[in-house]
């Protein structure tokens, strides 16, 4: 079954005014998604890491892309098609509590 990586984005204000049977709803699609074998991990400080050329490493704290919303966590799911990870992720928390879910569709490097 295709893999997917996700990347939900989301504001711990707006969270926190997104009603508790709301949430608790979400929470309960997170674990769902767990026991269906998603790896998940909420999202810790980046660094970047460059080589130019293979003649050194550089690396930067920090994020590389930006975003209005902070990045809340990362999964990786399997689902059939597209629209079945859109359903999937559509009620979890970041999507649920004012934030939004990224589905970046996996694809097999060669």
């Amino acid at each position: 079954m295709p893999k997917l990586i996700t990347i939900g984005y989301g504001d711990p204000a707006d969270y926190d005014r997104t009603p508790k049977s709301a949430r608790d709803a979400a929470h309960a699609q997170d674990a769902k998604l767990r026991s269906d074998g998603a790896v998940m991990g909420i999202a810790g400080e980046p660094v970047q890491v460059r080589n130019p050329d293979a003649h050194g490493v550089e690396t930067r704290d920090g994020p590389f892309m930006s975003s209005a919303l902070p990045i809340a966590g990362f999964a990786i799911i399997e689902a059939a098609d597209l629209s079945e990870a859109i359903k999937k992720v559509s009620c979890v928390p970041c999507a649920v509590a004012h934030g939004v879910v990224e589905v970046w569709p996996l694809k097999q490097a060669t």
